[in-house]
Formats: structure tokens, C-alpha cells, sequence
């Protein structure tokens, strides 16, 4: 592991996106978990409970071990190979320009006036709520709050868990993220079946989650906005949403943009200020950026001091 790796990777996702489903991982992690859905249980509470943690630890521990025998592999080739090959590994499991894209085409779309069109969007590329009957500023609230979160599971817990345990543990990541999203909805079909993926994957963005709200108060601040806003409702409303992590980068993304994001019946991040405009997706987008950007900084540096770093095997 090497601390290049994780500005190279982000460079690669700047540059060329994602790859195609046939050749992305995390296409292939869905694939797997539907099919194993399909073969889930329906006995009762318990047995979907233990199918549902089965299925995430089961593949989980595979996805780790290609991990490792992909890293063992690429620790033979020489240097630059070996950092481009892993830095685009590293990379299939986030998705920066994806997501910078699917808030820019909502945006497009306000800026043509067609609010169907926006509306479809979100709900096809960042938001699973119902957008038919959204106003202009409810499609940017959603939009914006869905960067926000997205920032942090999607772009900085990969990078995170990069850090922390290399190629596996980014992929074994993605894996329970992916998870969540397919099988952490509380249906008929899927209320016991993905407690323990939610569970899980709850756990493993507590940290990424706060790390995220704390680098937006910094980017609001590098971009000359209110960072002591942005701390102050952070600190009041990140408690306030279902999810234990999403309320950290959301609530820091209203306060430094300085408007109210609110999900009818749910919950208000920075109550009290201006409704989002059109203009405000395009700011958030900038604040996407600088926090990816931020945060690759971080974990470079935390890379690069670790107590092991530079330890090589005889």
C-alpha cells in the first residue's frame, strides 16, 4: 500500500469515470447479492435475520480475499505499474465523477425548464424518495443533500477504509455499502433480511460520516463561507435524521450553504434559513470536489506517518 495511490485514484475518476458494469466490481457485488436475495428464506424473522448476516459475511470474507490475493499480485510488478494498476482498483470503489455528473444533469435539466425531466433524474440517479409532486427548490434540496451524503459513503469512507486496510478493506467496504442499498429497506421482503447489512454498514461510516461534516466546515471556510454556521448546525441538527452517519455531511452541507434542507415528515438540516435555488447545486458541487479533495489530503498524510510506513519485507 502506498500513500500515491489514493491521488492517483482520484485523478483516474476525474479523468475516465467509471468503467462499464461488465467491468466494474461493484456491478458485480450487486449481482451477487440479488442473486442470493432470490434465495433468501422467508421463515420468519430470525432465518431472514441470519440469511441477511450470512450473505454479508460470507461475501464479505470472499470479496476480502480477492483483495488480498489481487494485492499480492500486484506487489510483483515494478513501481509506477504497480501504483497505477492498484490506484485504479482503488478506484472502482468510488465514484467522485459519477456522482458530480448525476447532480450536474438535474441541474441541466432546471436550467432548461423542465422540471419533469429534474425530477426524474433525482429519482433515477441520487434519491430514492418520491420526486413526481417536488417543487423546483425541493429537486435541489434532494440533490443537495444527496451529494452531501453521498460525499461521505460514496467518495471518503472508500478512501478512508483505503487508509486503513488497504485494496480489502475498500472493497469489503463497497460490499456492505452495496449491501445496504440493495437489502436495507424496511418492506415485507426486506425488513429482517437487511437489518444486519444496515447495522453494519452504520458502523462502518460512523467515522467516515463525522470526518466528512468536519471537512465540509473546512472547505466553507477555503471557499469564504460561514464555517462557524456550518459547526453550529452540524452540532445542532446531525442527530435529528434516521440514519445515525447521513445527518453529519448533510446538515454541514446546509449550514455552509446556508440554506434548509428538508425531507417532509423526516427532518430540517439548518431550519430556519433560506430554501435551496437552482444556484445552490452548483455550489454543493464545488464544496463535493474540495472535501474529496481535502480528504485525499488527509489520508495521504495519514498514510504517509504511519508507524509502518516504508517497512518492507526482506
Amino acid at each position: 500500500m502506498n500513500e500515491i495511490v489514493l491521488p492517483l485514484a482520484l485523478a483516474l475518476d476525474l479523468l475516465f469515470g467509471d468503467p462499464t458494469n461488465r467491468c466494474h466490481p461493484v456491478a458485480w457485488m450487486g449481482s451477487l447479492i440479488a442473486w442470493a436475495q432470490k434465495r433468501a428464506t422467508r421463515s420468519g424473522p430470525f432465518p431472514e435475520f441470519a440469511y441477511g448476516a450470512s450473505l454479508v459475511l460470507t461475501g464479505g470474507a470472499l470479496i476480502a480475499g480477492i483483495g488480498v490475493l489481487v494485492t499480492r499480485m500486484i506487489a510483483r510488478l515494478p513501481a509506477p505499474a504497480k501504483w497505477l494498476v492498484e490506484a485504479a482498483l482503488v478506484k472502482t470503489s468510488f465514484s467522485l465523477r459519477g456522482l458530480d455528473r448525476a447532480a450536474g444533469e438535474v441541474q441541466n435539466a432546471l436550467e432548461n425548464d423542465d422540471l419533469p425531466e429534474a425530477r426524474r433524474l433525482a429519482a433515477w440517479h441520487l434519491v430514492s424518495r418520491d420526486t413526481s409532486t417536488l417543487d423546483e427548490s425541493q429537486v435541489a434540496a434532494a440533490v443537495i443533500e444527496s451529494v452531501a451524503e453521498n460525499a461521505s459513503d460514496g467518495v471518503i469512507a472508500p478512501l478512508f477504509y483505503y487508509a486503513l486496510g488497504g485494496l480489502p478493506m475498500a472493497l469489503v467496504y463497497r460490499f456492505v455499502n452495496t449491501a445496504d442499498s440493495l437489502l436495507g429497506y424496511r418492506d415485507p421482503l426486506r425488513e429482517w433480511l437487511g437489518k444486519f447489512p444496515a447495522r453494519l454498514d452504520d458502523l462502518l461510516n460512523f467515522i467516515p460520516a463525522r470526518l466528512t461534516g468536519l471537512l465540509f466546515i473546512i472547505a466553507a471556510k477555503l471557499r469564504g463561507r460561514n464555517s462557524a454556521r456550518t459547526w453550529q448546525i452540524m452540532r445542532r441538527d446531525a442527530h435529528t435524521t434516521a440514519s445515525p452517519n447521513a445527518g453529519y455531511p448533510m446538515s454541514a452541507m446546509a449550514g455552509a450553504l446556508g440554506v434548509e434542507l428538508e425531507k417532509v415528515g423526516q427532518y430540517r438540516l439548518g431550519a430556519g434559513q433560506r430554501p435551496p435555488a437552482l444556484a445552490d447545486i452548483q455550489r454543493a458541487r464545488k464544496l463535493l470536489m474540495l472535501v474529496s479533495g481535502l480528504g485525499a489530503v488527509v489520508l495521504f498524510f495519514a498514510l504517509h506517518f504511519k508507524p509502518t510506513a516504508g517497512i518492507r519485507k526482506p
